[in-house]
């Protein structure tokens, strides 16, 4: 994992995750990466200092080991909680939609969405909720 220092339109600086930086680039080009303040998708890679503990090279930072762990731990239980629902990949807003309007059967999916649809829909009051990690297409896994 890489983390980047990002920034927004309106100068808002915040950290992000990311496994490398081809994608970091094709989460910012698919619209995928908004400032979590004020919700912006005009990101671009802020100014990063070196991370220097005031002891020398100390830093304060968990050891990758519990970060790893953490991680690992989170992906678990994302993936327990996402057993029994559909992947509907691009098609998640449009189907997500239907069901709130009681043109499709209720069901448990989830996929992807723009920021710009995930706002839509949460003002237009479909229930969605984002996921902590990004979910990785059933097609896309080794």
């Amino acid at each position: 994992m890489i983390v980047f220092d990002l920034k927004c339109t309106s100068a808002h600086v915040f950290e992000a995750w990311f496994g490398s930086s081809a994608d970091y680039e094709d989460q910012r080009a698919r619209g995928l990466v908004a400032c979590p303040l004020c919700g912006d998708g005009t990101i671009d890679k802020a100014v990063m200092a070196p991370a220097v503990g005031a002891k020398g090279n100390r830093s304060d930072s968990p050891p990758p080991a519990v970060i790893k762990a953490a991680m690992a731990a989170l992906a678990s239980a994302q993936a327990k909680a996402l057993e029994g629902s559909e992947w509907v990949g691009a098609a998640f807003a449009g189907r997500a939609r239907a069901m709130h309007a009681g043109d499709e059967e209720p069901a448990p999916i989830h996929g992807q969405a723009t920021i710009a649809q995930a706002k839509e829909m949460i003002e237009d009051g479909v229930p969605v909720a984002p996921l902590p990690l990004p979910v990785i297409p059933p097609e896309a896994c080794n």
